[in-house]
């Protein structure tokens, strides 16, 4: 009985211990990782004395998309064209491209029925509402 006396209040300080440990939030020092970097807890505050030329922009510049039918610029890296009849799918407003779900460009030149010549990226990951199709971001699309 005496070990027994012993033995449940050593558990609880055990257990309040070993709670006490786990909590990720708590104050005091940051555990040390095994590179021994420390962990970033917070984000960096901005030198209200830096001039605006030497703060970077938080939003990327608009990048103004080409005319249907108009000039093409040369496709990016990893950049692929298709052509062919556009079809509509299984959703509404999915539209597809020989098995490619088309994402973005212009609804007017993407239209069911329509012959085009779309330059993009395939996203395999990307996930959509549309049932059918590998995602195809497109860059430029233009009737053909």
């Amino acid at each position: 009985m005496k070990t027994l006396r012993l033995a449940v209040p050593a558990l609880a300080v055990c257990v309040a211990l070993s709670a006490c440990g786990g909590q990720g939030g708590g104050g005091g020092t940051p555990t040390p990782t095994p590179t021994g970097a420390q962990p970033v807890t917070s984000q960096p505050t901005p030198d209200p004395t830096a001039s605006p030329s030497t703060v970077a922009p938080t939003v990327p510049p608009r990048v103004k998309s080409p005319k249907p039918g108009g000039p093409s610029t040369p496709p990016g890296v990893g950049a692929t064209t298709l052509s062919g009849t556009v079809q509509g799918g299984v959703e509404p407003g999915c539209v597809l491209l020989d098995g490619y779900l088309l994402l973005g460009g212009p609804r007017d030149v993407l239209t069911p029925g329509a012959r085009v010549e779309v330059t993009g990226r395939v996203e395999p990951g990307m996930m959509t509402t549309c049932q059918q199709g590998t995602p195809f971001v497109v860059t430029v699309a233009r009737r053909s």
